[in-house]
């Protein structure tokens, strides 16, 4: 439940604040009319990314125990640990610039064509479609692999208080964000972000080592079922956030720390106290 808390908070606070920028702009630029074409590209932005996602684990669950889904679910591990990392980064770096370049390309938009003319009012959409779409591709790769590794129930209730606190926050930056500074929130997320992808690196490692893919380095250290079992509420929320593993074997105890170390003093080390987003 933690996991997808987490996920659909971050990355509703980023598509809301995204929204709230040119929603903003457009309202300081006298250009309101093109406030439900924002909405429109929104709407199908999320509609389109729900849908994949919800078409991609209906499918992969009628191989439910089979080698099929424990490759699916290596290969989705994978790819969100990767993509993680990188938009963490990505917005670390671009957040001091990112109202900039949509007030940019809001204004190509609306400029493309006449402004009474079809033409801008689908550049406007597009624009919104892109910026959501992005979030919601990334929200649905996450979900799938936290609700490969926990329970049904609980990765939905994460996800609807993370999102419904994420349209709380994104009211407030609507009508806050020229006073609203991000960063530090970007920041602190971003370091907790690093421990859930490398525990989704962690899951990967189990998989592949149950696939004969990486034959080496599967002596388990320790086993802690005793004391806490993946199989308790808080034993689930730690591994499907933090990849706590009851008996790890050393390889992934190995990709654990060294992905750790690595990302967060990195990130750190990124890191400008001049990295901020403000809505204009």
């Amino acid at each position: 439940m933690l996991g997808t808390l987490v996920i659909f908070l971050r990355e509703g606070i980023e598509a809301s604040m995204i929204v709230a920028i040119m929603l903003a702009y457009l309202n300081r630029s006298g250009n309101r009319r093109y406030f439900r074409d924002v909405w429109a590209g929104v709407a199908a932005a999320l509609l389109l990314a729900a849908a994949g996602g919800v078409i991609a684990y209906a499918t992969i669950r009628q191989y439910d125990g089979s080698r099929v889904q424990t490759i699916f679910e290596t290969v989705t591990y994978l790819v969100a640990a990767v993509v993680l990392t990188y938009m963490t980064f990505w917005m670390q770096g671009h957040a001091r610039g990112l109202s900039k370049e949509l007030q940019s390309k809001t204004d190509a938009a609306i400029s493309a064509k006449d402004a009474l003319t079809w033409g801008a009012r689908f550049g406007i959409a597009l624009l919104a479609f892109q910026a959501v779409g992005r979030e919601g591709l990334e929200t649905v790769v996450f979900t799938l692999a936290i609700a490969f590794s926990t329970s049904e129930q609980n990765a939905i209730i994460g996800g609807l208080i993370g999102l419904a606190v994420a349209l709380v926050i994104a009211f407030v930056i609507y009508k806050l964000g020229h006073r609203l500074n991000l960063g530090r929130f970007f920041s602190v997320v971003g370091v907790v972000l690093m421990f859930f992808a490398a525990g989704l690196l962690v899951d990967a490692v189990q998989n592949l080592q149950e696939l004969g893919a990486l034959p080496f380095g599967r002596q388990v250290l320790w086993n802690t079922g005793t004391i806490l079992s993946e199989d308790t509420p808080i034993g689930d929320v730690l591994h499907s956030f933090f990849g706590y593993a009851q008996s790890p074997t050393a390889l992934q105890a190995v990709v654990y720390v060294v992905y750790v170390a690595v990302a967060v003093i990195t990130f750190m080390r990124l890191r400008s106290p001049k990295t901020v987003a403000r809505v204009a």
